[in-house]
């Protein structure tokens, strides 16, 4: 069984949005999915509120051999930038903080 993680795409017409999921490579876009691992919604005026991921499911998924597809790697890409920016901003107030 080949698993891919892909961007599902739910909402209205002209509205978009979309869940990432694994699901195998050979079912329809839109069809049987293994897990639901996040959502992305590009209408949302909250860039927070755009993109959200399990990225501790995500991480399980691609040790077991699951390969996303180009569009959910650039969303995964994007939230693992998010968390090291985070991670390095709190690593830097941690710093000013010991030397004050």
């Amino acid at each position: 069984m080949a698993v891919k993680l892909r961007l599902k795409r739910v909402g209205r017409k002209h509205q978009p949005s979309f869940r990432l999921a694994a699901m195998e490579s050979r079912n329809p876009r839109d069809g049987r999915v293994l897990e639901e691992l996040g959502f992305y919604n590009p209408a949302s005026n909250d860039p927070a509120g755009q993109l959200k991921l399990n990225v501790e499911r995500i991480r399980y998924w691609l040790s077991v051999g699951a390969q996303p597809t180009r569009p959910s790697a650039t969303c995964c890409a994007v939230v693992a930038s998010r968390s090291s920016e985070t991670k390095a901003g709190h690593a830097r107030a941690e710093t000013c903080a010991s030397t004050s």
